[in-house]
């Protein structure tokens, strides 16, 4: 009879064997249940799972880091998104209609009142927004000249209060960049924004229209801080068309509106590329729910005797007076209404310090 040999296996050898055949199965997707060690074995060779035992602090960082930038830029991004949105129903007014009338005509006030409203609700719900002294505005044309915040998004909230309660417009200066802004052309004319040049201005000022500026622009939203410093610089123009259409100025300021928008405090690098590109490069961030009070100050009438530098000396006193009767709730200035003449030195000396800027 003929015996089959068979290798002898020891016992390490058969315990070697049995592992090697358990790893196979696990690798093959057949899982023994009962053994934890193959289940750990098929893992360990899972790269997603040695990915994150490796990285999953900093993703866990990373995840967090994106959250809070959102969290920063959501509000303003969100404005910007409403605005798009805004001209985006324009756009399907206009082609409803078949309009190709002028922009500012009364043509448009339907859909006006229509985006008008929204930006009301937007800003009785997320900012409280109030409006006061509009029984200083003159019936007639005049020169609105206001305190440019980070995002000049209460500015945005006048225009629609204004124009539900009065059903009047008040043209918009702005800066030339705002016109190079893709998709918002229509917006931009209907509203009223103007590139602002003398003749622009006189004509809408002779038509018997308001026109605001803010003399310190683009460089006062970028630059300037939570202590709202006016950086007008040396422009006189303002008070150079007010002066020749014989029309009032009208300051206008609104409290805690650097307590609800904010640029970075870095600052220099900022700087020199506005100068070198008069582009806004430094993003705001913010949006806080806080309470915005926007107060429209008694105008100064006009004065035939007057020489535009003192015009403006008037018009940038006027306006640091509305900061100090009406000061942002968290922030401390060194002049009060207690004390006038302090006001009066405080303004003027202001006034020499922007020369130089």
């Amino acid at each position: 009879m003929l015996l089959l040999a068979h290798p002898l296996r020891t016992p390490g050898h058969v315990c070697s064997q049995d592992m090697i055949g358990r790893k196979e199965s696990c690798a093959s997707g057949q899982i023994p249940m009962t053994n934890l060690s193959s289940l750990f074995y098929a893992l360990e060779e899972w790269t997603v799972v040695e990915f994150l035992k490796k990285y999953l602090f900093l993703v866990i960082i990373g995840s967090l880091t994106i959250s809070g930038i959102l969290v920063f830029f959501i509000v303003p991004l969100t404005i910007v998104f409403f605005i798009y949105l805004s001209n985006i129903l324009l756009l399907i007014y206009q082609r409803n209609n078949e309009l190709k009338a002028d922009p500012l005509s009364d043509v448009w006030n339907s859909v006006r009142k229509t985006i008008a409203s929204f930006w009301d609700i937007y800003a009785r719900i997320w900012h409280g927004y109030e409006l006061h002294g509009v029984e200083n505005l003159p019936e007639g044309p005049g020169i609105l000249v206001y305190y440019h915040g980070a995002i000049p998004i209460d500015y945005l909230y006048f225009l629609s209060r204004l124009f539900l309660w009065k059903k009047r417009l008040c043209l918009s200066v702005a800066d030339h960049f705002v016109f190079r802004l893709p998709g918002l052309k229509l917006l931009l004319a209907v509203t009223g924004v103007i590139p602002g040049t003398r003749e622009e201005c006189l004509v809408a000022l002779k038509n018997g229209y308001l026109v605001s500026i803010s003399p310190g622009g683009v460089r006062e939203a970028l630059f300037s801080d939570e202590s709202y410093q006016l950086m007008w610089g040396n422009r006189k123009g303002f008070a150079q068309v007010a002066l020749e259409a014989k029309v009032p100025i009208i300051p206008m300021y609104t409290q805690n509106v650097r307590e609800g928008y904010r640029m970075f405090k870095e600052r220099r690098f900022f700087r020199q590329l506005y100068e070198s590109t008069r582009l806004p490069f430094t993003p705001p961030y913010g949006g806080l729910p806080v309470k915005f009070r926007t107060y429209i100050g008694k105008p100064i009438p006009y004065d035939p005797n007057i020489t535009t530098e003192e015009l403006v000396e008037k018009s940038l006193l006027q306006v640091v007076l509305s900061f100090t009767k009406v000061k942002p709730e968290r922030q401390v200035w060194s002049v009060t209404r207690e004390q006038p003449q302090q006001a009066v030195e405080f303004g003027l000396s202001a006034f020499r310090r922007l020369e130089a800027i």
